[in-house]
């Protein structure tokens, strides 16, 4: 594992110098009271490092304690032995990073947990399952150890499941929202396909979620219509300025959009009809003022 005491002390020292410096370069601009926003500089890169190495240390010990961080057995001992041992603290490890997990898995589902908390949870349950896989395979899978590491699998598939469920709505209704209140067209689109792409990656996983699978075309309805009001905007622009034939070639794009994307029928008919109307009007208002783009 990564020193403690190393960390820190680094940590303090970089503080430190930011403190220095940046008090040295205030006192040499003429300020009054360098101390302060050097002062505060240095609590905020502090801070910052002591909150870093609480997320990534979480995730260091479960996967320190995955990967038999065990180190060789003294040379006077034989092969058998030392792999005899070798298997009896990988048990032992994967058992405390089983409850490693358990104990996270709790504090994601706390109120006020980020979706990032059950993202980090499914990560350390894969990496579990990766481990407890390999040891199976080497031949413990008769044994007492093999048969209460496949219990343990069979815990953790079910906690990778679930936050991994918890963090792609979370996820994906957070872009939505996003999408919602941008205010460019291509924004929306780009945030919406962020959120598809979050749900992609679950339902490659479990690929009979219902749920995410209706929200995922959800969204494709949503980047349809938005697509479809631009270039009716567009249209409606043009036949505003009296550009007759740029407006019906803009409402036939937005036809475009309106049959090629995903979109609910009746939508799509209800849109239809009203398209085609105004490039029925927009047509006869050309005929009669001939030739005007």
């Amino acid at each position: 594992m990564p020193s403690s005491v190393g960390y820190l002390i680094s940590a303090i020292a970089i503080a430190v110098g930011v403190f220095f410096g940046l008090w040295w370069i205030l006192v040499s601009g003429g300020d009054e009271a360098p101390w302060l926003p050097a002062g505060l500089a240095a609590s905020v890169v502090l801070l910052v490092a002591l909150s870093a190495r609480e997320v990534l240390m979480r995730r260091a010990w479960t996967r320190y304690l995955l990967e038999h961080g065990i180190s060789e057995s003294p040379s006077s001992r034989s092969r058998a032995s030392g792999r005899s041992q070798k298997r009896g603290f990988s048990s032992s490890f994967h058992s405390a990073a089983l409850r490693a997990i358990q104990k996270q898995s709790s504090a994601a589902d706390a109120p006020g947990a980020t979706p990032e908390m059950h993202l980090d949870v499914a990560h350390l349950c894969h990496d579990y399952l990766a481990s407890t896989d390999e040891a199976i395979k080497s031949g413990t899978s008769e044994s007492e150890k093999g048969i209460a590491m496949r219990a343990g699998q069979e815990r953790v598939r079910a906690l990778h499941r679930h936050h991994l469920l918890v963090w792609s709505r979370a996820h994906s209704q957070s872009l939505t929202r996003e999408a919602q209140q941008r205010a460019r067209h291509f924004d929306k689109i780009e945030t919406a396909t962020r959120a598809i792409e979050c749900l992609d990656s679950v339902l490659r996983i479990y690929p009979d979620e219902t749920e995410l699978s209706e929200s995922r075309v959800a969204l494709l309805e949503f980047i349809a219509s938005v697509k479809v009001a631009h270039w009716m905007e567009l249209a409606e622009r043009s036949a505003f300025k009296g550009h007759y034939r740029r407006a019906i070639d803009r409402y036939r794009d937005a036809l475009f959009y309106l049959d090629r994307d995903v979109v609910k029928q009746e939508v799509r008919i209800a849109g239809t009809e009203k398209i085609e109307g105004e490039i029925a009007k927009l047509e006869a208002r050309l005929r009669d003022s001939g030739p005007k783009q």
